[in-house]
């Protein structure tokens, strides 16, 4: 419980560090509605007793006051009225806007070195952190911090009013309402935390189930795993409905419990103000409000059973949230700038997607501005791992790395379910529709946009769907040279095309990469033909780099695939 204590401090930084004026006006004026609402039914109770009594003799009715009670009647239900609305409008305005910060700093820590890679092998699972663990974070002041606070106010304000009537009355009352009132919601939420925590895990099992169902239904069915995968999702289903029927009865004893207090406190009161009552310390209508008082004092501590339901679920999701919050911002990792007149200089380098087996290893390698140079190498080479190192996707386990910013080009053609202008903006969001149809006239597709009838804004299907993969290759080109980059990257930027898309493709590389450096990873000795070296890679090692000019150059085109 502790460790998972801890993991609330990250969380509760960063919503104090984005929102803090709101977040405290949304406290305090959540604390202002229950003390007003305490306020509104203790002055009604001795309002209505002191008129009763008032009225049973002439000359009382003749002198009691009954436009000051009233007036403070009215001020106390517009009161609450009023902050109750901005209560409302404060706490989840705060909440909504940290709750996206959060969403966005998140996702940019999966985009570091070593992370994204995770996000590309667990998609399922770590969507489940972007949408589920940060939706669970909103009881984490709504339900929890606000609730917790608002009910200590209460209780004090409760015990000092009653302290008024009598001193071991008012500190009775608030022990009872600490004592009980907050650790009955605090031993359930312990309890709950165990069950919590296996419900999540049930949730998840069945999206990331459904999820492998959906997507590899054909691979199921030829496999015949198809009813093991259902089965498989039914018993998540059932793991997560015995949890949820656990927290329901452990919710029900909350209530249960807190019926008790109050019933146990109202009692005590009546005993207590009737015997100050009789003994004439207090007026009737005084021992009324104290009752009154004692009893709506138990209200703010209900609301604490829905927080300590959603303690164990919050305190999951700041587990899992809080090591990649609290991870050093260096993780967003950028080269080091190479001297001048180099666009890339690597140094003894050694890396791979696991630090203890290595892809790469001693990697020297050095390009010149404006240079082009291509890698190859039979597939497991290292080649893609190379082009990822130098995009800063991953960190290098030793060596030196000295890089320019760098825009790489992958093998798969990544489009969206959005217009084609979106997924151009996605690579320079401020860019006017000139630019666009300059990058896409440079790409060979502007032609074909412009004969569809709804140009840069035709909706695209997922992964691009509604273009043919030459067009896709083509939007993902034009993309790239939206990037206003010094180095490009290229990973077989023509596999797959045809002859005559191929080399159109690779024609307005060289037209648009003047002055620019390139790296391409390639099979095809169209793509080799252009660089102006070539570095052989063998087991993550290079074996050889030559220039062209040299035999050594021409050997290894010779060995790549014919166009």
């Amino acid at each position: 419980m502790s460790t998972s204590l801890s993991s609330l401090k990250p969380i509760v930084r960063l919503f104090l560090t984005a929102r803090r004026r709101g977040l405290l006006l949304g406290a305090a004026l959540s604390a202002t509605t229950v003390s007003a609402g305490i306020a509104l039914l203790g002055l009604s109770g001795w309002f209505i007793t002191a008129t009763g009594i008032a009225g049973l003799s002439a000359a009382t009715i003749a002198t009691f006051d009954i436009f000051m009670p009233s007036a403070g009647i009215r001020l106390l239900a517009l009161g609450r009225t009023a902050s109750r609305y901005g209560e409302r409008l404060a706490t989840h305005d705060a909440t909504l806007s940290v709750l996206a910060a959060l969403r966005e700093r998140l996702f940019r820590g999966w985009a570091a070195p070593g992370a994204a890679r995770e996000l590309a092998r667990r998609p399922a699972r770590l969507l489940f952190r972007l949408t589920g663990d940060i939706d669970a974070l909103d009881s984490l002041y709504l339900r929890v911090l606000v609730p917790a606070g608002v009910a200590i106010v209460a209780a004090f304000a409760t015990s000092v009013a009653l302290g008024l009537m009598d001193r071991l009355f008012g500190l009775a009352a608030g022990s009872v309402l600490l004592v009980a009132g907050l650790g009955i919601p605090l031993f359930a939420g312990r309890r709950a935390t165990k069950h919590a925590r296996r419900r999540t895990h049930g949730i998840e099992a069945i999206r990331a189930r459904t999820i492998d169902l959906v997507a590899g239904q054909t691979d199921l069915l030829m496999a015949g795993r198809l009813d093991a995968q259902r089965t498989a999702i039914a018993d998540a289903d059932h793991y997560a409905a015995a949890a949820d029927d656990r927290l329901n009865r452990i919710e029900a004893g909350i209530t249960i419990g807190l019926g008790f207090t109050a019933t146990a406190l109202l009692t005590g009161a009546l005993l207590a103000v009737a015997a100050l009552a009789h003994g004439g310390a207090v007026s009737p209508p005084v021992a009324v409000l104290g009752i009154l008082i004692a009893f709506a004092a138990v209200e703010p501590f209900g609301a604490l059973r829905l927080g300590a339901m959603e303690l164990g679920r919050t305190l999951v999701a700041a587990r899992r949230i809080a090591p990649r919050l609290s991870a050093d911002d260096e993780e967003l990792h950028h080269s080091a700038a190479p001297l001048p007149g180099f666009a890339l200089r690597l140094s003894r380098v050694s890396a791979g997607h696991d630090t203890e087996t290595p892809v790469l290893h001693n990697i020297d390698l050095d390009l010149q501005l404006g240079e082009r140079l291509a890698l190859v190498g039979t597939s497991g080479a290292g080649k893609s791992t190379l082009l990822s190192l130098l995009a800063a996707e991953m960190r290098a386990s030793q060596g030196s790395v000295e890089c320019l910013d760098a825009t790489l080009l992958t093998q798969r053609t990544e489009l969206f379910q959005d217009s084609l202008r979106g997924n151009l903006l996605l690579a320079s969001p401020d860019a006017p529709d000139t630019a666009l149809r300059e990058a896409l006239a440079a790409a060979g597709l502007l032609q074909d946009v412009a004969a569809l009838p709804r140009g840069l804004d035709t909706p695209l299907g997922e992964g691009g769907m509604g273009l043919s993969g030459g067009q896709s290759r083509r939007l993902a080109l034009a993309r790239l040279f939206l990037r206003d980059t010094p180095l490009w990257l290229l990973d077989e930027p023509t596999e797959g095309l045809d002859g005559a898309t191929a080399r159109d493709v690779i024609r307005r590389l060289v037209e648009k990469a003047n002055g620019r450096s390139l790296v391409i990873a390639t099979h095809i000795r169209r793509e080799a033909a252009i660089a102006d070296a070539i570095a052989v890679m063998e087991d993550g090692r290079i074996t050889e780099v030559s220039r062209r000019g040299e035999t050594a150059f021409e050997k290894a085109l010779n060995r790549l695939r014919p166009d």
